[in-house]
């Protein structure tokens, strides 16, 4: 037990522990492998809901650690696997990389659970998949769009983190209409980066301005990066909104988000749930209780699929976002 201790301390250290729960007795020893909560208020959501799940006085021993990057949440991954837990659970910066540590851990006996997104994986390379469906939710917010009926689509397109399961999903959809649509136009595209910063966002959109590239659509992969461009509007004092020359979309549904479409100020914005704990809570149990996963339903994908949908500024409730925003 001191060794094991011992061993996830150090983890800590290097990979950057956001919080550790070490008890005596049977607990089910668990390493949870997550991004950077500073990264959006979707993410801040997500980690409360682990470690609010994980907990001693809930029956496990649980390691919680922050790795933004694929390099060291392979290098975590790899850790969970020399230190004996019983299950890791993943939200995966890259869609690519993971066969071999997956190969690994299902050799040392030891159940993985994807959580949040995806990876490119056989599925029967871990135990199950509790997930939003990112395409999805780019395609829900490209009808949306195509529901407006514009004659011209000028779109600043502000991407998230590159080759991540959200940025791709949220993307192809997009990609894939400008290129069948003759008049819609990626007129500039950038990236907030690994953290989706609003700031970078903010940088992209005054540039593209400062250039006099003239766009009517800002869609940005989450709801940080669409306020940083708002941020760069308002400078250059380019009205947006309902009744304003730019259509604004994001992604998440922080509550502050669902406000601005409420306030007219914002037009779109497509829901992301952060809320994958407590099934992959039951789950674990009635796995240590000797049964399976069969009453969960997974698709062939080895995937439970959070059911979301997208917010219009023009019908968007207070009781929308009491009850949606994070």
């Amino acid at each position: 037990m001191k060794k094991f201790v011992a061993l996830l301390l150090a983890l800590a250290l290097v990979l950057g522990c956001s919080a550790i729960a070490v008890a005596e007795g049977e607990l089910i020893k668990v390493g949870v492998i997550n991004l950077d909560p500073a990264e959006s208020g979707y993410r801040q959501a997500n980690v409360k809901n682990l470690t609010d799940t994980f907990t001693a006085e809930n029956g496990y021993d649980a390691t919680f650690v922050t790795a933004p990057t694929a390099d060291k949440q392979l290098d975590a991954f790899r850790s969970f696997i020399t230190a004996g837990v019983d299950y890791i659970l993943v939200s995966a910066a890259d869609t690519t990389g993971w066969d071999k540590v997956l190969q690994d851990a299902k050799e040392a006996g030891i159940d993985v659970f994807l959580f949040d997104r995806m990876i490119e994986t056989d599925p029967s390379n871990y135990t199950a998949a509790v997930v939003s469906d990112m395409r999805v939710e780019g395609e829900t917010a490209v009808a949306w769009l195509e529901s407006l009926g514009l004659e011209e689509y000028k779109i600043l397109h502000i991407q998230g983190q590159l080759g991540s399961a959200a940025q791709i999903g949220r993307s192809d959809p997009l990609t894939e209409k400008c290129e069948a649509e003759a008049n819609w136009t990626i007129v500039r595209e950038g990236t907030g980066g690994d953290t989706w910063d609003p700031e970078e966002a903010r940088k992209i959109a005054e540039a593209a301005i400062d250039a006099g590239i003239e766009f009517n659509i800002v869609y940005a992969e989450n709801d940080g990066m669409a306020d940083g461009v708002v941020a760069a509007l308002d400078a250059k004092k380019i009205t947006h909104g309902v009744n304003g020359d730019v259509v604004i979309m994001g992604f998440d549904c922080n509550k502050w988000a669902l406000e601005k479409l409420l306030a007219g100020e914002w037009n779109y914005d497509g829901q992301c749930s952060p809320f994958q704990a407590a099934v992959i809570d039951q789950m674990i149990k009635d796995l240590e209780n000797g049964g399976d996963l069969s009453s969960f339903g997974l698709n062939e994908l080895n995937q439970v699929i959070s059911v979301e949908k997208g917010f219009d500024a023009k019908t968007i409730t207070q009781e929308d976002i009491d009850n949606y925003g994070l």
